[in-house]
């Protein structure tokens, strides 16, 4: 159950309404169902609805990470974490973007990277190494810099980074699955 409650457009003062805007702008048709809870909840303060929405939104559509690459680090963080949440949001689309449905799997049932070729591997331990340890190992550091060059390794890790924080916030304050999505994490 939520601990605050999620915000409407209509629940915002006036000069706060643009932000929701934007949010439902590049949020909100990504699968036609509108803004999901997260930011419903995170709008409570939407000053820091804007800033975790700005960096995100870079994420999504600035950072130069393959997206398949990027949906696996997330699918990694998201088991590291049971989070249902980040989990079923980011299932298809890291179908849509060409994750290989056994990776997938493999992530799902907790056995990543075991059995994935090493470049699909690695982001997966990735998120997992984050998680578990609040940093990458060396060894992983240097697989990951080795097949994304520096920048593509800060943009991964900022990835990682940003859905454990968002995990850790969005769990804080209860956050439900949106209506239209059900839970496929084994518990």
């Amino acid at each position: 159950m939520a601990r605050v409650p999620y915000v409407s457009r209509e629940d915002l003062p006036a000069e706060k309404q643009s932000i929701y805007d934007h949010i439902e702008a590049t949020r909100g048709g990504i699968d036609g169902k509108g803004i999901p809870n997260s930011f419903r909840l995170l709008l409570n303060s939407p000053d820091a609805a804007e800033a975790v929405g700005t960096l995100g939104e870079h994420i999504r559509l600035g950072s130069t990470l393959h997206p398949a690459f990027r949906e696996t680090a997330i699918l990694g963080v998201a088991r590291a974490l049971d989070s249902q949440y980040v989990w079923a949001h980011h299932e298809p689309i890291a179908r849509s973007v060409g994750v290989r449905p056994q990776v997938i799997e493999s992530i799902r049932s907790g056995r990543a990277p075991m059995g994935l070729p090493p470049k699909e591997g690695v982001f997966a331990q990735a998120g997992k190494e984050y998680v578990r340890n609040g940093s990458l190992s060396e060894r992983t550091f240097q697989a990951v810099e080795h097949l994304l060059g520096p920048q593509g390794a800060v943009e991964l890790v900022v990835v990682i980074g940003y859905y454990a924080m968002l995990n850790a916030v969005l769990g804080s304050l209860g956050i439900e699955l949106d209506e239209h999505l059900e839970a496929s994490l084994p518990v």
